[in-house]
């Protein structure tokens, strides 16, 4: 009866050993398919239009609605996938996804206001063995982003100078020179004059003035005085040489 207590003993020995080592196991093996936390990669704060070379920017994010921005997270590898992701924007707020894809759960697609700023997110993951996770690019809002240069010039009047020249008299010299007042003295006076031609009774007045300025009519009675005393003496002078 000894022995057979003693065999039994020995054989029952590796028996309770297999069965301690499995339920060590079982935890582990719990505990590899509980989520866990990973952080994000990219630094923070950011926005869609952040440009540090950490996330380029795209347009390719389905779900995202138009005039949002989008953001595409995405977990390395093949082994994990999404739980639940907690982002919070300003302005916006905190959003809470527990529903992923496409094209797997592995992804994760978040819109936001344009040119609103990420100020925190976490990701709880299963699967795998990650410590960092990505932002793999952003797709901006058409428009957002504050403080870039836009390329559109403005169509406010007054913010560009007209080409088009000022119509209102007075502001440009005119090439078609005024017509001269009839009534005026250079009106009347013909080409190449110098005054105001004479008038007819200027005329009669030249004429009838010589160079020292004596009338003619004076100088015509002053000449047929002297003919007429010359004619006189001589007469006298025949009379008086028949008498002798």
């Amino acid at each position: 009866m000894p022995i057979l207590r003693t065999r039994w003993a020995a054989a029952a020995l590796p028996a309770a050993a297999s069965l301690l080592l499995v339920a060590g196991a079982a935890p582990a093996l719990a505990t590899g398919s509980d989520p866990y936390t990973v952080e994000l990669r990219q630094p923070l704060p950011r926005t869609a239009t952040t440009q540090d070379g950490a996330a380029p920017q795209e347009d390719n994010c389905p779900g995202v609605p138009d005039g949002k921005d989008g953001w595409h997270f995405v977990l390395p590898g093949n082994e994990s996938d999404f739980v639940k992701l907690t982002v919070t924007f300003e302005p916006g707020g905190q959003q809470v996804l527990t529903s992923f894809g496409p094209p797997s759960d592995k992804h994760a697609y978040v819109a936001s206001e344009p040119g609103a700023t990420l100020t925190a997110v976490v990701a709880e993951v299963k699967g795998g063995d990650l410590k960092k996770f990505n932002l793999s690019h952003t797709c901006p809002a058409e428009g957002s982003g504050p403080g870039e240069p836009s390329d559109k010039p403005s169509d406010k009047p007054g913010d560009k100078p007209s080409d088009k020249p000022s119509d209102k008299p007075g502001e440009e010299p005119s090439s078609t020179p005024s017509a001269p007042d009839a009534s005026s003295p250079a009106a009347s006076a013909p080409a190449g004059s110098d005054g105001p031609a004479p008038s007819a009774d200027d005329a009669a007045g030249d004429l009838a003035e010589t160079g020292n300025g004596a009338p003619i009519g004076v100088l015509a009675a002053a000449a047929a005085a002297l003919v007429a005393t010359g004619g006189y003496l001589l007469a006298r002078r025949r009379t008086a040489g028949r008498q002798h």
